[in-house]
């Protein structure tokens, strides 16, 4: 029981945070959205930073988990085919995972006041994705899909524009269809530029 108060306590954290930023939050509020008091939020998180911490901890995990990281490859693909399809699943999680999109919409309002949040935002909007498809595509040129490069430089040419599209999704949701559709052409005009034929 404890354990799913402090989930719910998380996700609606969560929420708000991603609504009003950490500032914006206060535990009261926190406390009535789940139908507690404050000394309800207090018997498991010692502190609004408390929550703060623990919620990014949850979604680093989170993230790895369901969208992939430099730790947690997604299969290699073992085809051109299969890069474009493997880069619309995780296209389509990264959009319309709820959680994956409130804690892009945290770590972008909290990037100027923690550091923390800063340091994530930098790798799951940059660094980050950039690893991760450096080492998928140094492995498909191992496979002999995609013609040798620096793999580095080829997945920061290839996860910066994505990476933009999606951020415009956030930011004006009735462009989500076309930014889709525009990745997937993007992705397409990578591998015909750079896989092997």
């Amino acid at each position: 029981m404890a354990k799913d108060t402090k989930e719910r306590i998380l996700m609606a954290a969560l929420d708000m945070f991603s609504k009003k930023g950490y500032e914006g939050t206060n535990i009261r509020e926190l406390a009535a959205s789940l139908g507690l008091v404050k000394s309800g939020i207090y018997k498991h998180y010692e502190s609004k930073e408390a929550i703060w911490n623990a919620l990014l901890d949850r979604m680093i995990a989170y993230y790895g988990e369901h969208f992939g990281s430099a730790e947690h490859l997604p299969p290699v693909p073992d085809s051109m085919e299969d890069f474009v399809s493997m880069t619309m699943r995780m296209v389509n999680i990264t959009i319309h995972d709820e959680q994956i999109v409130k804690t892009r919409k945290v770590l972008t309002l909290e990037q100027y006041r923690d550091e923390r949040a800063r340091d994530l935002a930098t790798k799951h909007f940059l660094t980050g994705l950039t690893e991760l498809f450096g080492r998928i595509l140094s492995r498909m040129m191992e496979k002999g899909l995609i013609r040798r490069d620096d793999p580095e430089m080829l997945a920061f040419a290839y996860a910066t524009p994505i990476s933009a599209l999606i951020h415009l999704c956030d930011r004006e949701p009735e462009k989500t269809e076309d930014a889709i559709r525009k990745i997937e052409a993007f992705s397409r005009h990578f591998i015909a530029a750079y896989g092997v034929k």
